[in-house]
């Protein structure tokens, strides 16, 4: 294996940061914990948050756009501590259980034939 492979992006799906590129205006945690989206795609998402998200559990990310409100339930992948102050801030990776509806034509537009 060489350093290239290592260093491979393997996502399926491009990832979108910021207000401009995915409209995601606010997110939550559910129960109702504040996060902030750091780049979201058709199949997951990356978040921080100052609760803590435990890989392997299941959980259900509320995004809210200018006109449009969905929940995507997912799995956490993988959490770690990224800040200690003012607050211990986790960042968290979740793949969501099914593909996010706002991208589901970008990833068909990049599919291969055989896939669809």
């Amino acid at each position: 294996m060489n350093s290239d492979d290592v260093h491979a992006d393997r996502r399926l799906t491009a990832r979108r940061r910021g207000v401009q590129d995915h409209g995601v205006v606010s997110a939550h945690v559910r129960p109702g914990h504040s996060a902030v989206l750091l780049n979201v795609s058709a199949g997951g998402a990356l978040v921080d948050t100052e609760h803590r998200l435990l890989p392997g559990g299941a959980v259900e990310l509320q995004m809210r756009t200018k006109n449009d409100r969905i929940s995507m339930r997912g799995r956490v992948v993988r959490c770690a501590v990224v800040r200690l102050r003012p607050a211990v801030c986790y960042r968290g990776a979740i793949v969501f259980d099914q593909y996010l509806p706002w991208f589901v034509d970008e990833r068909r537009e990049q599919a291969s034939p055989e896939v669809i």
